[in-house]
């Protein structure tokens, strides 16, 4: 696994490469994508950093766990390749940005789009055995993108953190709100998104009018 990731980021990243636990997870996915298959292949496992530089960062959308299915994961969260069957967390996404701004529901699940434009598409853990959901958690990835969260929070302001889901609120606690704008909703999964927690969060249009206050370009959805 080469650290091959956006010169913009090394610089706060540095102190973070450099720890015994980081050594060592590099280690295990090393190991990892040696001994089978894994997701995403191993030059995208950064893409979140290499297509959203640390001076373009104004969103953060956190997911948790890379796609385990053939073909999917490309290093952004929720996102899949051209050509690849939604997934449903994905479509639930697409259906509430057409129904909150009226931008059609896309043809392409590939978000570098919006990473493009200033999202950082962060999964908590960046890596993933095929096929075995959560296979590459407690290894160490977990403390790396946290690591993330706090170095955007005290560096950085008035980004706006999508957090979705339990899993994704638990990392209000390592931004300061009062430098940050942070919207919270149900997790986008049928199992959320049925029970009410998801449709109707109105989080494309509000993060839009929230950067437009910022004097930002809002994003293309």
């Amino acid at each position: 696994m080469d650290v091959t990731i956006n010169e913009s980021w090394k610089p706060h990243l540095k102190e973070e490469f450099e720890k015994s636990y980081f050594k060592n997870l590099v280690g295990f996915v090393k190991e990892e994508y040696k001994n089978y298959k894994c997701y995403p292949p191993g030059k995208e496992i950064f893409n979140a950093f290499n297509y959203c530089s640390f001076q373009d960062v104004k969103v953060v959308i956190m997911g948790q766990d890379p796609y385990h299915g053939p073909g999917q994961a490309n290093g952004l969260s929720f996102s899949v390749k051209d050509g690849i069957t939604h997934p449903p967390s994905l479509i639930n996404i697409f259906k509430e940005i057409e129904s909150d701004t009226g931008v059609t529901y896309p043809k392409s699940g590939d978000l570098s789009r919006w990473a493009k434009q200033g999202i950082l598409l962060l999964n908590a853990t960046l890596s993933v055995r095929a096929h075995q959901a959560g296979s590459h958690q407690k290894r160490g990835w977990e403390q790396f993108t946290d690591a993330i969260i706090k170095i955007i929070s005290k560096e950085k302001e008035n980004v706006i953190f999508l957090l979705w889901g339990g899993y994704a609120k638990q990392k209000q606690k390592l931004i300061n709100l009062s430098r940050h704008n942070v919207l919270t909703s149900g997790h986008p999964s049928p199992l959320s998104a049925n029970r009410g927690y998801w449709f109707g969060n109105k989080h494309f249009s509000k993060t839009n009018d929230l950067l437009v206050r910022l004097n930002y370009a809002p994003i293309k959805w």
